[in-house]
């Protein structure tokens, strides 16, 4: 065998060198947050240092866990380099978890050091007692000088940031390192950990760029663009492209709290490219208050949910360019966005809409197949289970073995997701292979609900499914048998009392709970005894669709 000499240095793809073409390419571009704070890239490169170093003081070593509770904001994209660049793990904790769930993951992923948002300070001070690992808390008062925490604490954000060091020499490391960390919701059980190796969103970073950048229709990124957030940066790396805007150099623009400023930043700075769920971009063309604002210049990538045909011809009256985007927590996220083809030319509005309200395309070095209960690849237009190979795919859920293994078989990650391919090689998702209820871009377990439900004294039997909403994508309805002599209104006011006492003791949000419930004589069941959802999803769309909830 043919021995060819390596005199080179062994480069490893790790998050450091995404900054390093920036700081020479665009090192005076903007990085803005809300209306309290801006600096350039140069400044942002100076408090990731100073960052590491707060970290390093605190005895953070290489492979140990900090943990990030923060809107979006600049803080969120410094964290999202200095931790993994100094070999730690970032855990981006989800806010929107319940209480005890938060709390599990915390202990979960053996946090050693909590940065949280004053808004979040409750939660902490409700859970902190029982912490099993955390050592260290810090404070971010966002500009609330007055702002006094309720909790013991390291100090705040920026003051301990300003006494740390500009300069910190980034070390090389495996790029198989984990990087970061965060916990996704399912159908059943305690939320479940995916993790990513340096590697991975480094490749995850440049396949996502290579699609957005060189194919432009319905729309795409450049250098020109200006970059606002709407998908939370807890949630996958914000798709991770907050990376991308970075390693492009992009003027980036973070609203924070998402509420009225969202509008006022994307007019003032004249937003180009954003992500969100479709109940966000609802929120916004949807509100008579924007309808003064020319949003021509807005492109938006639309995942998390379906993107309806209804709410794209919306966008469309508003000059808005979007197209769908797919991908799950466990894949970084992108696996498919819904470009058009070169061929696809003097297109109707009808036919860009069918194209960009399908589920997408495979991106570069994305594998998808189409499979049945066998594995087997299933013809084209067939339904069958979306499986997918890529390099930047989770390895597995952290500390859950068969857990892992049951998304991971035969070398496809398993999406749960129901599925067909067109001849044109696009996937368009019809069902969840589980029952999972996506609510505003959020998943709520059905059968969680159900447990709560059954606990209510007038209910003997109950079934929850997820219904379309325009507005959140899906709303949770429970059909319900009630007790022998109950009655209806008095059912509803017990269910409702018991169920906010869940959301009272954390083991559930507000949100979560059903919009309406539905009395039935009796649960429909399969053959073998099960609940039949299929049935109630069509007795729901041909009998209560159109009423109004008593």
């Amino acid at each position: 065998m043919i021995q060819f000499p390596d005199y080179s240095y062994d480069y490893q793809l790790i998050i450091k060198h995404l900054l390093d073409h920036t700081l020479s390419w665009a090192p005076k571009q903007k990085i803005i947050y809300r209306d309290k704070f801006s600096y350039d890239y140069i400044g942002l490169n100076k408090r990731i240092r100073q960052l590491a170093n707060l970290l390093k003081h605190l005895g953070v070593r290489r492979g140990e866990v900090v943990a990030m509770m923060d809107w979006d904001s600049h803080r969120y994209l410094e964290h999202y380099f200095a931790v993994p660049m100094i070999g730690a793990v970032l855990h981006t904790v989800n806010i929107r978890l319940s209480p005890e769930q938060m709390l599990y993951t915390i202990n979960h992923a053996e946090d050693k050091v909590i940065v949280v948002h004053k808004d979040f300070a409750p939660l902490i001070r409700a859970i902190s007692p029982n912490f099993e690992t955390v050592k260290f808390i810090i404070y971010i008062d966002d500009g609330d000088s007055d702002y006094v925490p309720q909790f013991d604490v390291v100090g705040e954000y920026e003051s301990l940031l300003a006494k740390e060091s500009e300069e910190f020499d980034f070390p090389d490391f495996d790029e198989r390192t984990i990087a970061t960390l965060f916990y996704t919701t399912g159908t059943t059980g305690n939320p479940k950990g995916v993790y990513f190796t340096h590697r991975q969103l480094v490749l995850h970073t440049i396949s996502s760029m290579a699609a957005l950048s060189t194919m432009q229709e319905p729309l795409g990124i450049s250098t020109n663009d200006v970059y606002m957030p709407l998908t939370p940066m807890f949630h996958v790396h914000a798709w991770g492209i907050p990376y991308i805007s970075t390693l492009l150099g992009l003027k980036q623009i973070y609203p924070g709290r998402y509420d009225e400023m969202i509008v006022k930043l994307l007019v003032a700075h004249k937003v180009t490219i954003s992500h969100c769920v479709p109940t966000v971009l609802q929120m916004v063309v949807g509100n008579p208050a924007t309808e003064q604002f020319d949003l021509s210049r807005w492109k938006v990538v639309i995942g998390g949910s379906a993107l309806s045909k209804g709410l794209a011809e919306l966008a469309y009256k508003r000059n808005i360019r979007l197209m769908t985007g797919y991908g799950m927590s466990e894949t970084a996220p992108i696996l498919t966005l819904a470009h058009f083809k070169p061929h696809f030319n003097n297109l109707s509005k009808e036919e860009e809409i069918d194209i960009v309200t399908r589920t997408g395309f495979p991106i570069p070095f994305v594998k998808t197949k189409v499979v049945n209960t066998t594995g087997d690849t299933v013809p084209t237009g067939s339904v069958g289970e979306i499986v997918v190979r890529a390099p930047w795919l989770t390895k597995g859920y952290y500390k859950l073995e068969e857990k892992s293994k049951e998304l991971w078989q035969d070398g496809w990650l398993h999406t749960g997701d129901i599925a067909y391919q067109d001849e044109e090689g696009y996937l368009k998702i019809t069902d969840r292979l589980k029952d999972v209820i996506k609510t505003g871009g959020e998943w709520v377990s059905s059968l969680e609900l159900e447990s709560f439900i059954s606990r209510c004294a007038s209910i003997s039997q109950v079934a929850v499914i997820g219904v379309p909403d325009e507005k959140w994508g899906e709303r949770p309805v429970a059909f319900v048998v009630l007790k022998e002599n109950m009655k209806e209104e008095e059912s509803n006011i017990m269910c409702n009392n018991i169920l906010q006492t869940f959301v009272e003791t954390g083991k559930i949000e507000k949100w979560a709970i059903p919009d309406r419930f539905i009395v039935l004589e009796d649960i429909p069941k399969t053959s073998v005894g099960k609940i039949d959802k299929k049935r109630l999803r069509i007795l729901f769309a041909d009998e209560y669709s159109n009423t109004n909830p008593a």
